[in-house]
């Protein structure tokens, strides 16, 4: 396993994807919060150092799309990768996110993504 410091924020409401995503997620190295909901999840978001978020988008209350433009109001700097069971969200959704996948891609394309949303903070942190 290697080590890294980044923190994954990981917000969904569906409790198994949720402990699957965050057991892959510290095999691979990374530090991971997360957050059963949207609320939950910005109120991580703005308390802790977070690198990167992984963010679901169908969520009761308050859906991906309204948690992705709150999160870009607090810190647009930090990737955000939706992550959802449906095909074709509107542009309107996927606008405000870094990368969009669809959960059916799997363990690999996620680490892969996540790792592409990644390089360029270990880029600069490395200079």
């Amino acid at each position: 396993m290697k080590l890294n410091s980044n923190v994954v924020l990981c917000v969904d409401d569906e409790v198994v994807g949720l402990q699957v995503r965050k057991i892959l997620l510290e095999r691979a190295g990374y530090r991971v919060l997360t957050a059963p909901d949207g609320p939950s999840g910005l109120e991580i978001f703005c308390s802790e150092p977070v690198d990167v978020v992984v963010l679901d988008y169908s969520m009761p209350g308050m859906h991906g799309g309204d948690v992705a433009v709150r999160m870009r109001q607090t810190k647009p700097q930090v990737p955000i990768l939706l992550l959802s069971a449906y095909l074709g969200l509107s542009p309107e959704v996927t606008s405000m996110v870094d990368l969009y996948m669809t959960k059916g891609e799997g363990a690999p394309v996620l680490l892969e993504k996540l790792a592409s949303l990644l390089q360029p903070v270990i880029n600069a942190s490395q200079e």
